[in-house]
C-alpha cells in the first residue's frame, strides 16, 4: 500500500473516530457487565478497579463463591486503599450447602447495597455476582432496583458465567469472554501470579 492510499485511509479512520468522539456527550455512571465462559472477568474487572484506584477514586468489591484464599488483586488493590467485602465460602460444588451458601451471600450483599446507596463509590465491583441470581441465593429483582438507583455518577461492574438478560439489557457495556483454549484444559494446574 502506498503512503498516500496508508493516509486517505487512517484520514479516513480518524474522521470516523473523531465524529464518535464528539456524539458522546453524556456523562456519568456505567454498568459494565463482563461474562461468558472464558478465563479473565475477574481479572479485567480488576484491571478496572485498578485503573479507577491510580486516578484516586473510591472503590469497593464484593466477592461472591471467593473463598478465605490469597488473592492477589486484593493484596495489591487493599494497600491503595480499595474496601473488600468477601463471601468467604468457596466454590458452590465444595461447600454443598444451599442454606448455608444463601445466608453467607445475603451477608456480603448488604455491603454491596450499602456500597450502591453510598455516592462517596466511584466504582463498585460485584464480582461472580451472576451466580448469586443463578442458584437464587440473591433476588434478581432487588439487584435490578439497586443498580437501577445507585447514584448517578457510580459504576459498576458485575462479573460471571451466564449473567441474566435483565441485567446485560440494562447495562451500558457487556463483554462476553469466550474460552478459545484453556491451560487447565491440558491439565496445567492453577497458578499462583497467573490464576489467582
Amino acid at each position: 500500500m502506498s503512503d498516500e492510499r496508508y493516509q486517505q485511509r487512517q484520514q479516513k479512520l480518524k474522521e470516523h473516530v473523531d465524529g464518535r468522539v464528539a456524539a458522546a456527550q453524556k456523562t456519568g455512571g456505567v454498568l459494565m457487565v463482563f461474562t461468558g465462559n472464558g478465563k479473565g472477568k475477574s481479572t479485567a474487572a480488576f484491571g478496572t478497579a485498578t485503573r479507577a484506584a491510580g486516578h484516586g477514586m473510591k472503590v469497593g468489591v464484593v466477592q461472591f463463591i471467593k473463598g478465605q484464599w490469597e488473592c492477589g488483586e486484593r493484596n495489591v488493590l487493599e494497600k491503595l486503599g480499595v474496601e473488600f467485602h468477601i463471601m468467604a465460602t468457596g466454590f458452590t460444588w465444595n461447600t454443598q450447602d444451599k442454606e448455608g451458601d444463601t445466608k453467607a451471600a445475603q451477608e456480603v450483599w448488604q455491603f454491596g447495597k450499602a456500597m450502591l446507596e453510598d455516592p462517596s463509590y466511584d466504582l463498585v465491583v460485584l464480582d461472580e455476582l451472576t451466580y448469586m441470581v443463578r442458584y437464587g441465593y440473591i433476588d434478581l429483582d432487588e439487584i435490578i432496583s439497586y443498580l437501577k438507583n445507585r447514584p448517578e455518577n457510580q459504576s459498576v461492574i458485575i462479573t460471571g458465567r451466564g449473567c441474566h438478560r435483565d441485567i446485560t439489557d440494562l447495562a451500558d457495556t457487556v463483554s462476553e469472554l469466550r474460552p478459545v483454549k484453556h491451560a487447565f484444559d491440558s491439565g496445567i494446574q492453577a497458578q499462583k501470579g497467573i490464576d489467582w
